[in-house]
C-alpha cells in the first residue's frame, strides 16, 4: 500500500529550490496535467525499421556542459563504504548519494521523501547522506551537521536527521545559543546520553574534520544542496530517471528499447479487461507508432496486469499505467511525443500518453471523460475507446492520489488483450 505521506512530500519537493551560493537549481520531478506552448516541439518523423523502436534509455540520455562538469566533480568523489551514513537495503540496485547542509530549505523535501521511497519500495533503493554544509549562507550549517553526528555516535543519526528537517523552521532562525538548547531537548527526547551529545557536539576534533572536508567538497565543485548522484551520476533535470530505475529494479522494467512489435499496414485493437468491465481501444498506429508499439509490447509483456487507474479526476481523465501506483514509476525507457497531426482531446474516450514534459513518455496513459483541449499539442493521442465501451468509463472510480490512502475502491485493469488485424 502506498502512504498518503510518499505523495505529501513529493509535491513538496517541488516547491522547492537549491540552496546554493551560486543559486543553483535544483532537479525534480514533475508531472504536469496542462501541456504549455513552451514545451511542444515538433515531432520526429518515425518509420518501421530496424529490430528496435527508437527510445531514451536510462542512461542513453544526452547531457549539457554543465551537467558534464557536474559529473566530472562526482567522479572525484569517493566510493561508498560503511563509514557512510546509509538508510535502506545495503545492497539495493540503486544508490542515492545526497550531499546536504540541515539548513537548507531544499534539503527537507528532497531527503525525506527519498526515505519515504525507500520505506515503499524496500528493495530497490538505499540512500547515502554526506555533509555539505554551506556556511557563507547558513549560520548553523556546521553546528547542525554535528548535532547529527553526535547523535549517530550513538546510533541516531536517522532519528536526529529526521527532527532537524522536520522541524527546521523551529530552529533555522535561533542564535546559536538557542540552537544549543534546542537540539539538547530532541536528544534527550531520543534518550541520547546528554552529556555525551554535548561532548560531541563541541568535539573540536570532529568539527575540524568536517570544515576540511567541506571545504575541499566545495573546491572540487560541489556548489549547491542537495546534491545528488544517483548510480554513480549526476541527477540534473530527473536524469538518471530515478523513477524509471525504481520500474527497472522493483517492477522488472526495461534497460534496452522495446522491439518493434507492430507491423506496418496492420490495426490493433486493445481490450482493457477491468473490474468494472472491458474497455475496448482502437489504437493509431499510423500516426503515433512510437506511443502505439510501446504500448502493445508493454501490454502484452504483462507491464499492465493488475494496475490500477491510479487517479481520475471527474470530467477530466482516468490514469493508468504505472505499477506502482504513485503516479511516477515508468518501464526503464522514455520516448518522443507524437502530435504533428489534426488529433484533439475535444471529446470523450480519447487514450493519451501521460508525460512529465516533452519527449518523456513511457508506460503511463490517459482516458479522456471529457473534452479537455488544454491538452493538445502536448500530450501524444494513440487511440480511442469504442462507442461500445464508452459507457464503461463512468464506472471508472474516481481517486484523487493526493487524498487516497489505498485502492480499496480504485478500478483494476486485470490484463490487456491486443487484438491485431
Amino acid at each position: 500500500m502506498v502512504k498518503k505521506f510518499a505523495y505529501l512530500m513529493l509535491l513538496l519537493v517541488l516547491l522547492l529550490t537549491a540552496c546554493s551560493p551560486d543559486a543553483a537549481e535544483t532537479p525534480a520531478v514533475e508531472l504536469t496535467e496542462e501541456a504549455t506552448q513552451s514545451t511542444i516541439e515538433e515531432d520526429p518523423e518515425v518509420s518501421i525499421e530496424g529490430d528496435r523502436m527508437p527510445c531514451s534509455t536510462i542512461y542513453g540520455y544526452e547531457t549539457t556542459a554543465e551537467t558534464d562538469q557536474y559529473q566530472a566533480v562526482v567522479d572525484q568523489q569517493p566510493p561508498v563504504t560503511e563509514d557512510d551514513w546509509i538508510y535502506g537495503n545495503p545492497d539495493a540496485p540503486i544508490t542515492v548519494v545526497e550531499y546536504e547542509d540541515f539548513q537548507c530549505p531544499a534539503c527537507p523535501g528532497f531527503s525525506l521523501s527519498i526515505k519515504q521511497l525507500i520505506n515503499d519500495f524496500p528493495n530497490a533503493i538505499r540512500v547515502v547522506f554526506r555533509h555539505l554544509p554551506l556556511p557563507s549562507i547558513h549560520d548553523k550549517a556546521y553546528i547542525s551537521s554535528m548535532a547529527a553526528e553526535a547523535a549517530g555516535a550513538q546510533g541516531k543519526f536517522w532519528e536526529m536527521h529526521d527532527i532537524l528537517y522536520i522541524n527546521q523552521q523551529a530552529w533555522t532562525g535561533l542564535p546559536e545559543n538557542e540552537f544549543v538548547d534546542w537540539v539538547k531537548g530532541q536528544a534527550e527526547t531520543l534518550g541520547l546520553d546528554l552529556e555525551q551529545f554535548e561532548k560531541d557536539l563541541f568535539d573540536e576534533e570532529a568539527r575540524a574534520e568536517l570544515e576540511a572536508t567541506t571545504e575541499a567538497r566545495l573546491a572540487m565543485g560541489l556548489h549547491y544542496t542537495p546534491f545528488v548522484v544517483v548510480n554513480d551520476r549526476v541527477w540534473r533535470e530527473s536524469k538518471p530517471n530515478l523513477y524509471g530505475l525504481i520500474g527497472i529494479y522493483e517492477f522488472d522494467g526495461y534497460q534496452e528499447c522495446p522491439p518493434w512489435v507492430i507491423e506496418e499496414g496492420k490495426s490493433y485493437l486493445a481490450r482493457l479487461n477491468t473490474s468494472v468491465g472491458e474497455i475496448e481501444i482502437n489504437l493509431f498506429a499510423d500516426v503515433a507508432p512510437l506511443a502505439v508499439n510501446s504500448f502493445v509490447f508493454l501490454a502484452q509483456d504483462g507491464w499492465f496486469d493488475e494496475v490500477y487507474f491510479h487517479r481520475v479526476v471527474e470530467g477530466f481523465v482516468a490514469q493508468a499505467g504505472d505499477p506502482s501506483g504513485i503516479g511516477a514509476v515508468g518501464p526503464g525507457y522514455t520516448f518522443a511525443n507524437e502530435t504533428d497531426n489534426e488529433l484533439s482531446y475535444d471529446r470523450a474516450g480519447l487514450v493519451g500518453m501521460a508525460n512529465a514534459g516533452v519527449n518523456t513518455n513511457g508506460s503511463q496513459f490517459f482516458i479522456t471523460l471529457a473534452p479537455t483541449t488544454d491538452l493538445d499539442g502536448g500530450y501524444t493521442i494513440f487511440g480511442e475507446v469504442t462507442e461500445a465501451s464508452l459507457a464503461v468509463l463512468d464506472k471508472i472510480a474516481l481517486r484523487d492520489p493526493q487524498t487516497a490512502v489505498d485502492f480499496s475502491n480504485a478500478t483494476q485493469i486485470l490484463s490487456i488483450d491486443i487484438i491485431e488485424n
